[in-house]
């Protein structure tokens, strides 16, 4: 649990948009003091690829959520995604030399257990226990410290990235005077958002479908077992519905938001659409389920890209939950009855526990702020930065927090 005060900031750097929250736990509630949204196009399949645009994107999205909050802020934490993410199970073996296990005996285990080869141009990030073995007793939850015995073993998920792509998106902060207390994959932070413990428990898999990329976790015994991201998302989706509409891929973002529909069925065949000409060409009417015949393809290829995954992973028949999807894509209506459809289980969309969070919670409602809400609770959790790290904040005066909220509002409902 983070200490009273402590101020928390997250960054979730998105393909289309970089969110920053401001927040302060107090008595058990994370306070969300300030919120701030920038358009992103430095991002490409989660990596950066315009270190110009991704630096400029981040101070606009911070520097409006200090203005809200009222401080001045120069630690982050920051979500990464994309195909450089990769995840495997490892195990690693101690002696007790005590006869009773210390905690001292839990860091050397989980040490033991991430001691495995990683290649020079990959990073760490997550090294997540799965549970311990003392002796012949499986501690599957819960730390195993006192418990008596002359041998333990733990079991755990490593993540790693791309060591560049960490090291381009930490540069990008470090260029606004921010330093970087931590990374964490996005898909982790999106599930620890939308799931409940039961489904952690039972067998789950999330999918974080943003813009770029879609994150996958899949959750046993309430701990993760697997992880992955395919280049697969909503951008997809905006590109096709601009090529076939034939209209401007701002006027097809919107089309998609206001109009799509991923399942034509649920679409009245007498519904039309009018769509913006490009070079100053007059409007055309179309049918929405026209759109919805673009839309569904896609949808459809996205889903058989998860099961491919979840297929992969090993781990298919454990998952008894089913499948949550999250993130911007995931409000499109009738995905969840498609996915469910195609891939023969359950399927609901994962909205964000806000139970914890108060502020300025009420515009950060949604699946498209799973991933950054996500981030915080894992921040709270000291699940992310190292014991004895301050997240330095100043009080500054805080102007125009009405009109502040006011712009942010007309801006911020896009996808990650």
């Amino acid at each position: 649990m983070a200490m009273k005060d402590e101020v928390i900031v997250a960054v979730d750097v998105g393909t289309t948009k970089v969110v920053a929250i401001i927040a302060e736990e107090n008595g058990g509630v994370l306070e969300i003091g300030g919120v701030g949204t920038a358009a992103s196009s430095g991002i490409k399949n989660g990596a950066v690829i315009n270190m110009e645009s991704t630096v400029d994107s981040i101070r606009k999205a911070v520097h409006e959520a200090e203005l809200m909050a009222g401080r001045t802020v120069d630690r982050v934490v920051v979500s990464i995604s994309g195909n450089q993410i990769r995840g495997f199970n490892s195990h690693g073996q101690v002696a007790v030399p005590h006869r009773e296990v210390r905690e001292e005996d839990v860091r050397r285990v989980i040490e033991a257990a991430q001691a495995t080869k990683i290649p020079e141009d990959r990073q760490l990030i997550h090294t997540l226990p799965q549970g311990y073995i003392v002796d012949s007793n499986d501690v599957k939850n819960h730390r195993p410290v006192g418990m008596a015995g002359v041998r333990m073993e733990a079991k755990v998920h490593i993540v790693t990235c791309a060591k560049s792509s960490a090291d381009n998106l930490m540069t990008c902060c470090n260029r606004n005077n921010l330093s970087v207390g931590g990374l964490v994959f996005a898909g982790l932070a999106a599930s620890e958002s939308v799931l409940t413990e039961d489904e952690k428990e039972l067998g789950v898999a999330v999918a974080d479908i943003g813009s770029g990329t879609t994150d996958i976790v899949i959750w046993h015994g309430n701990a993760v077992i697997h992880t992955a991201s395919i280049p697969l998302a909503g951008e997809l989706i905006t590109n096709d519905v601009a090529q076939c509409l034939r209209t401007p891929r701002r006027e097809a973002e919107k089309i998609k938001v206001t109009h799509g529909c991923a399942f034509r069925c649920q679409v009245d065949d007498a519904e039309e659409i009018e769509v913006a000409g490009m070079g100053g060409r007059a409007p055309v009417k179309h049918k929405r389920q026209f759109l919805c015949d673009i839309i569904e393809p896609r949808v459809e290829e996205i889903m058989w890209g998860i099961h491919e995954q979840l297929e992969l992973s090993g781990f298919m028949d454990l998952l008894s939950a089913g499948l949550v999807i999250t993130g911007g894509t995931a409000n499109l209506p009738g995905i969840a009855d498609l996915a469910e459809a195609n891939l023969n289980m359950p399927v609901r969309v994962g909205q964000p526990n806000t139970a914890r969070f108060g502020g300025l919670v009420d515009i950060v409602r949604g699946p498209a702020f799973s991933g950054v809400l996500g981030l915080v609770s894992w921040c709270s959790g000291n699940m992310v930065l190292p014991s004895g790290q301050k997240r330095v904040v100043e009080k500054k005066k805080s102007g125009g927090l009405l009109g502040m909220l006011s712009g942010w509002a007309k801006t911020a409902y896009g996808q990650n």
